[in-house]
């Protein structure tokens, strides 16, 4: 027996779906990726949907699309607060763009952004606040909410790894001007590679659709925000308005996503039930600190972070875990300072950090997925209290 870090959640009818395009002959952007946008967009309550090759893409239009507003546009130079545990493209766009990086440290009992900091470091300076709910366990995203329109500064969400959570009955991945996803093999839903940006705003609706495209006006609503039809449809068809990229996805990714939104809600839920028994056995565990819930999670995985007494142990542990075949990783991507890019990047820190410091060096987690893990975590809790102290 074996526990993998992730299992497919596909099935025939993804594979259906996949040779009916390849059947079609047309692969690149079209009908199913737009269809896909309508129902995911409807899904979560929010007005557009932009698809993208990735999740990574979704979060560089998104921080992209907040340079080229007409009214109160982000400028190189203005402060971000973002946590200091997350996946490294959560960063990387605000760097790209000029943005001052300033790192808020996590609250060590649910690994999300702390809000406390967030109060203490929040200033003129701030022009957006960037949250993550880490893991599938919702951000303070009500809060960081009141805080930002308060402010009238932005808040964006990278919600790569939290679909279908929630948080006071409301879904995260909804609170941003912006709100990026990811259908990477891992994660909630697949279309093999992948990935959207929801949003309620018009205005930036029409600039990632320019920027998901060279820049160019094609794939943008005659009636538009952003610029005005020129006579001749000559050169209508090839005018570059923005400086953008190519992050089109493929047919095949959004037929696929098709099918895969639809077991959502119930894939969702194993995520749950496997939570819920990974907490009944390791709630009160000695060596273990684990996750604290906040509002409803959807479970990406499992984390562990060792207890102050027993980290000495990781070396044995990895060992034992390697052992037994369960696979482990690092806590989403570490504390992005403690990786070598660090150097590159513009920041200042709200505080010491240490507890995205601690949980970097002592933490890892397992896997969660949308099938009966029950075998996979009473083996994972066997295997650890077999380890002697």
């Amino acid at each position: 027996m074996s526990y993998n870090l992730t299992y497919s959640t596909w099935g025939k009818s993804e594979i259906r779906a996949v040779k009916k395009v390849i059947s079609s002959g047309h692969f690149t952007m079209g009908k199913n990726v737009k269809n896909f946008e309508n129902k995911f967009s409807r899904y979560f309550g929010k007005k557009y949907g932009v698809m993208v090759n990735s999740g990574s893409s979704a979060n560089l239009v998104s921080i992209a699309s907040l340079f080229y507003k007409k009214i109160k546009p982000l400028k190189a130079g203005d402060e971000v607060l973002v946590p200091s545990i997350s996946w490294s493209t959560t960063y990387f766009p605000l760097q790209q763009y000029g943005l001052k990086l300033k790192f808020i440290d996590v609250d060590p009992k649910t690994l999300n952004i702390d809000i406390e900091s967030v109060k203490k470091n929040i200033s003129k300076k701030t022009k957006l606040i960037l949250v993550v709910s880490i893991l599938g366990n919702p951000a303070e995203l009500p809060e960081l909410k009141k805080i930002c329109n308060k402010r009238k500064i932005y808040l964006m969400e990278d919600n790569c790894e939290s679909m279908d959570a929630e948080i006071k009955g409301k879904k995260t991945g909804t609170f941003g001007i912006t709100n990026t996803f990811s259908f990477f093999y891992s994660h909630h839903i697949s279309t093999m590679e992948g990935g959207i940006v929801l949003t309620d705003n018009t205005e930036i609706y029409h600039i990632i659709l320019a920027l998901r495209a060279h820049g160019w006006t094609r794939n943008i609503p005659r009636r538009n925000k952003i610029f005005k039809i020129k006579k001749s449809s000559f050169y209508e068809d090839y005018r570059f308005i923005l400086p953008g990229y190519n992050l089109r996805p493929l047919e095949i990714s959004a037929a696929a996503g098709i099918e895969q939104l639809k077991k959502l809600p119930a894939m969702t839920k194993q995520r749950r039930r496997n939570w819920k028994h990974f907490q009944t056995l390791f709630k009160n565990d000695e060596k273990f600190t684990i996750q604290e819930e906040n509002g409803k999670t959807s479970s990406f995985c499992f984390t562990l972070i060792l207890k102050p007494k027993y980290k000495h142990m990781k070396k044995k542990i990895f060992e034992s875990l390697r052992k037994n075949k369960i696979g482990f990783r690092m806590i989403t991507g570490g504390c992005i300072l403690k990786h070598d890019v660090a150097k590159f990047l513009k920041f200042s820190k709200g505080s010491s950090l240490k507890n995205a410091f601690y949980a970097h060096e002592n933490g890892f987690f397992v896997g969660n997925s949308s099938k009966n893990l029950s075998k996979e975590i009473t083996l994972l809790k066997k295997t650890l209290n077999k380890i002697n102290v």
